[in-house]
């Protein structure tokens, strides 16, 4: 994947393992986790509700939407609990220095 595909939205010092942050790329609303290091990006915008994910809770991968408690995993996008059935969309991540790149959703 052509690196001009890919977007600097953060800084990885910006988000400590088990925290995560919204950030914005063109139109789309996403969500930043640290999980273990590693940072994952997805929809930050539950797939059940209009509702932002990163104002509910994050334990280890899954995160727990506010407004009806649906659980998603931020690495695959599963959408583990109801009332969510729709999967979020996951994207690509690379880091470069302390720069947090996203690019796009994977297939």
């Amino acid at each position: 994947m052509p690196e001009s595909d890919f977007v600097k939205v953060a800084q990885s010092s910006e988000i400590q393992p088990g925290d995560m942050i919204p950030v914005k790329l063109n139109n789309d609303e996403i969500l930043l986790a640290n999980v273990d290091g590693e940072i994952f990006a997805c929809d930050d915008i539950c797939s059940h509700s209009y509702a932002s994910l990163c104002e509910g809770d994050i334990d280890g991968a899954e995160v727990e939407c506010p407004l009806h408690g649906a659980i998603f995993n931020v690495k695959t996008g599963e959408a583990i609990t109801p009332p969510a059935v729709v999967a979020l969309r996951v994207f690509e991540v690379r880091i470069d220095g302390d720069d947090v790149l996203v690019g796009p959703a994977k297939a």
